[in-house]
């Protein structure tokens, strides 16, 4: 059980750092992304995926950016399509929400991902400790070329899980990653 409690707290800190960007970036420019459609946002977290997966293979960065910063943005646009999901998007400028309303919603969405890692965590044994960080990574593009698809078919699926699960399966892989690299820097 205490590997278990070690990975609550490491969430637990991920989650506080990706909720300090995304309030600061509220406060900065308001909440402008609500004009993105999740097909759009989905190709952000793509772009972020694929620059990680590219940086692991070439084994260096051109631009001075580590993966850090694109594991949290990750999961900062996995939540901010789950919002989009819940209350659709804003089609005009009048239509976006005031910053506080948009920081409580990424809470909420941010400690659903943390209760459904703890329940797989408890089901699968933490197997994902076992696993080598550029696996979480090529999941991560796995299950964004699945929401690619099921956005093609409108959202519609006949046996497999909707979008909303695979957003919160990104985000919870990218804590994972997130979590690995913090345990090779200390």
């Amino acid at each position: 059980m205490r590997i278990m409690q070690n990975t609550s707290q490491e969430f637990d800190e991920i989650m506080t750092k990706c909720t300090d960007i995304f309030s600061k970036k509220a406060l900065d420019y308001g909440t402008a992304w609500r004009i993105l459609r999740t097909s759009s946002l989905t190709d952000q977290i793509y772009i972020k995926a694929q620059r990680i997966r590219s940086i692991e293979q070439k084994g260096v960065a051109k631009v001075d950016e580590g993966v850090i910063p694109e594991y949290i943005g990750i999961i900062n646009y996995s939540v901010m399509a789950l919002i989009q999901l819940e209350v659709g998007v804003a089609n005009a400028m009048e239509n976006l929400m005031p910053a506080d309303e948009a920081i409580t919603l990424f809470h909420k969405y941010l400690t659903n991902a943390k209760e459904l890692m703890l329940n797989k965590n408890h089901d699968y044994d933490e197997a994902w400790r076992k696993m080598r960080r550029s696996s979480l990574t090529d999941i991560i593009l796995m299950k964004l070329l699945r929401i690619k698809q099921i956005e093609d078919n409108n959202g519609n699926t006949i046996i497999s899980e909707g979008l909303d699960a695979n957003y919160y399966d990104i985000i919870n892989y990218a804590m994972f990653a997130l979590i690995k690299l913090h345990e090779n820097n200390n």
